[in-house]
């Protein structure tokens, strides 16, 4: 089983969800790090190569985690939001990407090692 490493406030944004979502989207990332697909995902190739999203429901909306599995040494949980928009925002994009960057090198570094 892979770790989960999370980048940013990632997972201060995943711990403010409502219980039901923070539950839901815990374990799916509990499947991405055993190596298993996630119930409801979509791959989002703009934040970076891997990168896909996790989509929970709740009563309460949607929510989102971005995260990916990509890299040999963890899984990297990139940003965790409620989505409010059909559209996802260019800020949360723009976040994504950064802490994407961040990923990269933090896993470059761990395969030096």
């Amino acid at each position: 089983m892979k770790p989960a490493r999370f980048i940013g406030s990632a997972k201060d944004d995943l711990a403010a969800f409502p219980k039901s979502a923070r539950t839901r989207a815990g374990h799916e990332l509990f499947m991405v790090q055993v190596g298993r697909d996630p119930d409801d995902w979509k791959p989002m190739s703009a934040v970076g190569r891997g990168a896909c999203e996790i989509r929970v429901r709740d009563e309460a909306g949607a929510f989102r985690v971005i995260y990916v599995a990509g890299f040999e040494d963890a899984v990297y949980v990139l940003h965790a939001f409620q989505k409010k928009a059909r559209k996802t925002s260019r800020a949360d994009l723009e976040l994504a990407r950064e802490r994407y960057r961040t990923a990269r090198g933090l896993a470059e570094g761990a395969k030096r090692d």
